[in-house]
């Protein structure tokens, strides 16, 4: 697997990560445990070096299914995980965002037991918290990075001015959103901020939570606990409009002799060398087809194809329902 840096931390991670979350939390019923641990350490195995996790995943199951799977593979691979809810001890209470510096550090220590490790290799803030200054937020991380509880500084959805600001207090070493040829929202000033403070990206949902892989069409129908069920750009119209993307993708995937998704991913890896996508997955295959668009060039031509097309396609539906989208780009 090639490796790639986030931005000028020297922190380098494997081209493709692994996003955890659906294995515990969002796409419907949770993975068998042991089935979810088969899929983190045969990505472990096949180098991928990158897995993202989030106390909110279950909650916490997600942290604790992560952290089993690789303590055997501690050492040579980098866990990121985040804090930013109120999310009772139990798990059975939201209360909304919580960024206070004091709930920070009770995060960490509580996440550092469930991944059984020292240190949180790469520690995200969530989603911006308005309540609390992120200069604060920022001080409070640098406290654990100078403490060895933490190694890394993330934001998650947020704004350029709070990237700014953030930096200033602790250096951000990556700042992780939705992207991909569907949801092109970083573009215009998140990944010029980026590219000028030297910070990497990590794009979440890379493959557009399933559709960009061409399995998921008008007809599929999602379980009420997949949050997709709820979400503007799944709905049956939508999904319908929005199937020309698809083809976009199935038409440069057939040139390539390659898959819908390994062209989106590979597309991202184009952009910029210091972003890393980390798509989830359930399945073996889907792990194995993820890795294999690291190795899949796309060429200038091929690059300007795409976007030209891909600029003809008005995407229908917003990216996430408006009481999570107002929390996002503070």
């Amino acid at each position: 697997m090639q490796k790639r840096k986030l931005g000028n931390s020297g922190l380098e991670v494997s081209a493709i990560g692994l996003g955890c979350m659906g294995l515990s939390y969002g796409y419907g019923r949770a993975t068998e445990k042991q089935q979810g641990i088969v899929v983190i350490q045969t990505a472990a195995e096949r180098g991928v070096t990158f897995f993202d996790t989030a106390e909110s995943y279950g909650p916490f199951t997600n942290e604790e299914l992560v952290g089993e799977a690789l303590a055997p593979h501690r050492e040579r691979v980098v866990i990121a995980t985040k804090f930013g809810f109120d999310i009772s001890s139990d798990g059975h209470r939201w209360g909304g965002l919580d960024s206070r510096p004091e709930r920070i550090k009770q995060v960490a220590e509580a996440s550092l037991k469930r991944l059984k490790t020292d240190a949180i290799d790469l520690f995200y803030q969530h989603r911006v918290d308005p309540d609390v200054p992120i200069e604060d937020v920022a001080g409070a991380v640098k406290d654990l990075i100078q403490a060895g509880k933490v190694r890394h500084f993330g934001l998650s959805e947020a704004g350029a001015d709070t990237i700014r600001r953030a930096h200033a207090v602790q250096p951000v070493t990556a700042v992780q959103s939705e992207y991909s040829i569907w949801t092109r929202d970083p573009e215009p000033e998140v990944l010029p901020t980026c590219e000028e403070l030297g910070i990497g990206f990590v794009p979440w949902s890379p493959l557009g939570q399933g559709f960009l892989t061409g399995k998921i069409d008008a007809s599929t129908k999602f379980e009420s606990t997949d949050f997709r069920s709820a979400f503007p750009r799944f709905t049956e119209k939508a999904r319908n409009a929005n199937w020309a993307v698809v083809n976009l993708l199935k038409q440069i995937a057939q040139q390539k002799n390659a898959t819908p998704a390994q062209v989106a991913l590979a597309w991202l890896l184009a952009q910029k060398p210091w972003v890393v996508p980390i798509p989830g997955t359930t399945k073996i295959n889907r792990l194995e087809e993820n890795i294999g668009s690291a190795s899949l060039g796309l060429t200038s031509k091929d690059l300007e194809e795409i976007n030209t097309a891909a600029s003809r396609i008005p995407i229908q539906g917003e990216r996430l329902p408006e009481s999570i989208l107002k929390m996002s780009y503070r």
